[in-house]
């Protein structure tokens, strides 16, 4: 498969990456930076650019099959309008490209998965997350309104952590207290959805 990575820079992306590489993928990635990419630059088709560019994500994206998305604020406070931007230039570029499948990496607590969350995790999510979850959430509408096969992948908090494997998944899951799941389990299924697209058009909740 020739796929697309976006934020392959970040911790998830690179799982994701690496992942993909490992796996025979032909992986083409957007970056602003390619030198953070390190050893692995030289077994990816690399295009530097920012992926709120429609330009820049099209270049990037002319001839993929699917495009995985895990971007991110890099531990920014600020959200900014990231999301929307991205999900804009996504949309636009693959109008051009004829790019169908995203795998979209949202997070728990956005949109409907609220509701399934703890008080405490709906505390966070609305007040601390509030800016950044209401722009996740505006991203998503962009998607849905577009004709892309999008798979939006909802993690609980992320870790740092292996993978285990064994991961619940569903479109709603019961939280049971602050639950979490490695980075390197999303990756693994975001992956593993960007070939098999069993999700399609479905957002899908992720917890170790």
């Amino acid at each position: 498969m020739k796929l697309l990575i976006l934020g392959a820079t970040g911790p998830t992306g690179n799982h994701a990456l690496a992942l993909a590489l490992d796996h025979g993928d032909d992986v083409h990635v957007l970056v602003r930076n390619p030198e953070k990419l390190g050893d692995l630059a030289g077994r990816t088709v690399v295009t530097a650019g920012d992926a709120r560019d429609a330009d820049c994500v099209a270049r990037a994206m002319d001839g993929c099959d699917a495009v995985i998305s895990t971007l991110g604020r890099g531990g920014s406070p600020r959200h900014g309008d990231l999301f929307t931007e991205a999900a804009s230039a996504v949309v636009a570029a693959a109008q051009r490209t004829g790019v169908r499948r995203l795998v979209w990496m949202s997070s728990f607590g956005v949109g409907d998965t609220i509701r399934t969350a703890t008080l405490t995790q709906r505390l966070g999510y609305r007040t601390f997350l509030r800016g950044i979850y209401a722009n996740k959430a505006a991203a998503e509408e962009l998607l849905r309104a577009s004709d892309l096969e999008w798979i939006f992948v909802y993690p609980t908090a992320l870790t740092n952590g292996p993978a285990r494997g064994g991961c619940r998944v569903g479109e709603s899951l019961r939280m049971h207290g602050m639950e979490r799941v490695s980075r390197a389990d999303v990756a693994a299924f975001m992956h593993e959805e960007a070939h098999a697209g069993r999700w399609l058009r479905r957002g899908v909740v992720i917890s170790g």
